[in-house]
């Protein structure tokens, strides 16, 4: 039985890929700052779920999944979820810091402790939730696009790493366009994809082990679009 753990599981797109790995036959362990949501999951398949209630931004992380990874026996596959998002037409500082704080921070703090863990081991696969926003900046969430980006560069710095092993290690980036979760906020929002839907094709990216997926799949083109707009364009956007 593969050992999988998905740090932010309580809700959206990570709430259903726990649901998949179980329904796919996943010992998991499954963190998140809500316990009641936790042991709604757990509830599901008590043999196959296991629990850790902690905030990324407060909490020593890598002990938290050293604690997870000892009740599943093992792990294979770790999938980071956890991420903040809000609209800052203000600049409010407060909300610029805690993005920073989880998106990049914690971040950072899970993806060294997940490489060094699948170094050691020979073997593993991390993935990322990053986002398409990190492709361009933001004047409504400066601090959202920003870290996403932060994301995206080091997802491909440890690949790079990674490439110069021997190993099977993949790292996999994740880059939702709108899915129906808390995080879709604005107006003029398109092809916002079910989390259900979501969800399915990420598993499917996983199982691929592929460097980047955009989900959903149409995403790909105003990516496309993104990447190669000039400019003094998107600036007057």
């Amino acid at each position: 039985m593969k050992k999988a753990i998905v740090i932010g599981a309580t809700s959206g797109i990570g709430n259903e890929l726990t649901k998949l790995l179980i329904s796919n036959n996943y010992k998991i362990g499954i963190s998140g700052r809500r316990l009641n949501k936790l042991k709604e999951l757990k509830n599901t398949a008590p043999n196959q779920v296991f629990t850790s209630c902690f905030d990324c931004t407060t909490s020593n992380n890598s002990a938290k999944i050293d604690e997870l990874v000892n009740l599943l026996g093992g792990l294979d596959l770790l999938i980071f979820n956890s991420g903040i998002g809000e609209l800052n037409d203000t600049l409010d500082i407060k909300i610029e810091l805690e993005t920073n704080k989880l998106n990049v921070l914690a971040f950072t703090e899970v993806i060294n402790w997940s490489v060094n863990y699948f170094l050691k081991q020979q073997k593993g696969h991390f993935v990322c939730i990053s986002s398409i926003a990190g492709l361009r900046g933001s004047k409504v969430a400066p601090a959202y696009n920003a870290s996403k980006a932060y994301q995206i560069n080091y997802l491909e710095g440890i690949r790079q790493k990674i490439k110069q092993t021997p190993f099977p290690i993949h790292i996999t980036d994740i880059r939702p366009g709108f899915v129906n979760t808390k995080m879709a906020k604005g107006e003029g929002l398109f092809w916002v994809a079910s989390k259900k839907k979501a969800a399915q094709q990420i598993f499917t990216a996983i199982n691929k082990k592929r460097n980047i997926s955009y989900i959903t799949k149409r995403w790909f083109i105003i990516a496309l679009l993104l990447k190669n707009l000039p400019n003094f364009i998107y600036t007057k956007l």
